[in-house]
């Protein structure tokens, strides 16, 4: 099986959630939502792009159950007016007329629960919290999944250089990968991939590491013992996220 189907829909829900998110971001995040430590943008980015995968994933693969991060219970709650209006208009971007009906019903589609046998997708609409916050590096994940293992993976990482070695060019890319079939490169404004594959370097001494930004999710000082043990001289690549 070369899931060439469930790839271009998987690509294009990704595009379009990762476009919901970079509107967001850009409008609702700034520096005083940072000081404040204010997540409540990330929350509206967390359902607008959950809600737009689950809409696109459902009109190709109704029959392929979805596992989310999200359910529609804060929305539908009393004091979830405002955050319903708020996703619902940005949604709207994406998908003119959609309701509050409609907004909730895509995003409880993500409520099935897993397990070892089957095919599902599953989803984190947001991977990097922090990292959305600050304005910096995060990424939606979706991934399908066969009796236990993942045999589709789409990467979308709207802040991440499309090439590591022109940090300040096109910016913005998805990644993909297929069993069977490697992993590829994209920008994400446009569908031309680029194959892709882990570094050549045979030397440890020359082979730069990634760690979290945030010293809470991963010990910086574990990491430099191990840098240390490898004879790794770069400092730290810190990415937030399945960037790294």
């Amino acid at each position: 099986m070369n899931y060439e189907s469930e790839l271009k829909v998987a690509v294009e829900a990704v595009r379009k959630a990762c476009g919901l998110c970079v509107r967001v971001q850009s409008s609702l995040v700034s520096e005083e939502t940072v000081k404040k430590k204010d997540d409540s943008p990330v929350t509206v980015a967390d359902f607008g792009a959950q809600a737009v995968i689950c809409c696109e994933l459902m009109k190709s693969f109704p029959d392929i159950p979805i596992v989310a991060e999200e359910d529609s219970s804060e929305l539908k709650s009393e004091g979830g007016k405002a955050l319903t209006a708020r996703v619902l208009e940005f949604a709207a971007e994406v998908f003119p007329g959609i309701d509050e009906e409609g907004l909730v019903a895509a995003i409880d589609a993500g409520d099935y629960g897993g397990g070892a046998g089957g095919t599902f997708w599953t989803l984190d609409p947001i991977d990097g919290t922090k990292g959305f916050l600050r304005g910096e590096q995060y990424a939606v994940a979706l991934a399908l999944i066969e009796n236990g293992r993942v045999v589709l993976g789409v990467l979308g990482c709207p802040n991440l250089p499309l090439d590591l070695k022109q940090p300040d060019g096109v910016k913005g890319c998805i990644l993909t990968a297929v069993k069977g079939g490697g992993a590829s490169i994209r920008p994400l404004d446009h569908n031309t991939p680029k194959r892709i594959a882990v570094s050549d370097i045979e030397d440890t001494k020359l082979a730069p590491f990634c760690e979290s930004v945030e010293s809470a999710h991963s010990s910086h000082g574990d990491s430099a013992r191990i840098a240390e043990i490898l004879g790794v001289k770069a400092p730290p690549i810190r990415i937030d996220s399945q960037c790294k």
